[in-house]
């Protein structure tokens, strides 16, 4: 079972603020994700540590879910960490660079069953990249009408020594 990595950056005119009130705001993230795929939280949204949600794919009859935690959450992180018909990780981090905020999304994962993987393959791995770039592209475009927000920030905790760990400069993150 090998792990799969799909990732995508994009950058936005907006602020850090602006970027984080898109994943703060459940309204605002049903906005941008793929509109065949809905958020339900376990119990109220938050994004704090170890809460819960399933993130279920809106298709009639089976309606696929993945179940997810948030695994680590800072200023300009998080990391969803997930298991159902995949198991791994959706990893965000936002960061300013000069008059605009750049934005990565890394999405990793396994597909234990070969069978689902084998139909991921054939079907799925190319629409689930540019679904990635249209959700990309769809969250710019909410962040840049936002109003610069200072307050969405200030109650996070310090980077997890895991984030800490992690490229401190644009030039040294992967894409």
């Amino acid at each position: 079972m090998a792990e799969r990595c799909f990732q995508q950056a994009i950058a936005i005119q907006a602020s850090c603020a602006a970027v984080e009130a898109c994943f703060q705001d459940l309204e605002l993230m049903h906005c941008w994700l793929n509109p065949l795929l809905r958020c339900r939280p376990e119990g109220d949204w938050n994004l704090d540590r170890g809460s819960r949600n399933r993130f279920q794919i809106q298709i009639p009859l089976i309606s696929p879910s993945l179940e997810c935690v948030v695994c680590d959450r800072a200023e300009g992180l998080i990391v969803w960490q997930f298991e159902g018909f995949f198991q791994g990780t959706d990893t965000w981090r936002w960061w300013q660079e000069g008059e605009h905020t750049q934005l990565d999304n890394c999405f990793r994962f396994q597909i234990a069953k070969p069978w689902v993987a084998w139909g991921f393959d054939r079907v799925a791995a190319g629409v689930t990249q540019r679904d990635m770039q249209a959700q990309l592209q769809r969250l710019k475009a909410i962040a840049e009408t936002l109003p610069v927000a200072s307050t969405v920030t200030d109650n996070l905790p310090s980077p997890s020594p895991e984030a800490a760990a992690s490229p401190s400069t644009p030039a040294d993150r992967p894409l």
